[in-house]
């Protein structure tokens, strides 16, 4: 039997002015604000202990600024992968939530994630298909490791529920803070969620 596994330590970005009022989808420019930068920080004195072999990230700036600080201890660069990205909300991109709960579309895509349209975005199975892609990826490529990969809250809900077996339409049942760690661990033909949603008692239990 190959007892071989990689275990891979899936982490949202740190708050944003974003997180909970507007939509940031893919935009480039938005940056972690000051309990961001404090939250990484203490991500980063979590995490102290153990020895990541590699750190991969979102190209997203605000995914970018969180996995520094784990880099900077470890002398190592921080891989932006296009796997991770945040998910592609199309027209909804930059939209208040206050204002999203008023389209009819957008109640039926948090209704009915298998099947709903995002206008001009990305469909949540793709979504879940580029995530499952990196990580098994990741899993050939470092065997018997432990490794990082700083995303997005949707795309660490589908990685969940990719793992877990789980239907789409489930994505609400997991809750993904800022700076939270989720833990995977992958095997040549099967995985295991270890735990879900760990995070840092001193930041606030943010729902978005």
């Amino acid at each position: 039997m190959n007892n071989t596994r990689t275990i891979a330590l899936l982490i949202r970005h740190a708050q944003t002015d974003a997180v909970g009022a507007w939509l940031a989808g893919q935009a480039v420019d938005v940056s972690l604000n000051q309990c961001g930068r404090a939250q990484a920080e203490r991500l980063r004195a979590r995490l102290s202990a153990l020895d990541l072999s590699a750190i991969y990230s979102s190209p997203l700036q605000r995914a970018i600024e969180t996995a520094g600080p784990l880099a900077r201890d470890r002398g190592l660069r921080v891989e932006p992968r296009m796997e991770l990205v945040e998910v592609n909300f199309g027209e909804w991109t930059g939209e208040r939530f206050d204002r999203l709960a008023a389209d009819a579309r957008w109640t039926r895509f948090n209704r009915y994630r298998s099947m709903a349209d995002v206008p001009n975005g990305e469909r949540a199975i793709d979504v879940q298909a580029r995530v499952a892609r990196v990580l098994e990826d990741v899993r050939l490529r470092h065997p018997n490791q432990t490794v990082a990969l700083v995303s997005h809250a949707d795309v660490i809900r589908l990685a969940v529920l990719h793992v877990a077996g789980a239907p789409l339409d489930f994505v609400h049942r997991v809750q993904i803070s800022p700076a939270s760690v989720t833990a995977v661990a992958l095997y040549a033909d099967s995985a295991t969620l270890l735990y879900v949603n760990e995070r840092d008692p001193l930041s606030p239990a943010d729902t978005a």
